[in-house]
């Protein structure tokens, strides 16, 4: 699927809040999509790979180059993810034909 496939909610809780953090993150968030058959398994993958993030120490992000060579501070990183998730689980509380669809 592609993030156009995400309901507006979804959308902005995972794609729009990463990108205000750091464009970096929006694209990771952005590839999970391309193996998620449906916006639930990509809210589920989105988590999971939260979860594997707030594990991360500064060096591990680094090491990581998840932010292509430039991290940022680990206690900034950790609230970015601590809000998109805090987000999901917003957007869980939306039953899934009340949400709005562009396509």
């Amino acid at each position: 699927m592609d993030t156009d496939n995400l309901s507006n909610e979804a959308y902005k809780a995972v794609i729009v809040t990463a990108e205000m953090f750091n464009h970096d993150l929006t694209l990771h968030f952005g590839c999970l999509a391309m193996n998620c058959k449906n916006e639930e398994e990509y809210l589920s993958e989105s988590e999971q790979f939260i979860k594997e993030c707030l594990e991360y120490k500064d060096i591990d992000i680094l090491m990581d180059d998840l932010f292509f060579g430039n991290p940022p501070r680990e206690k900034d990183f950790k609230n970015a993810l601590s809000e998109i998730q805090h987000n999901i689980n917003k957007v869980r509380e939306i039953p899934l034909k009340q949400r709005t669809f562009d396509f």
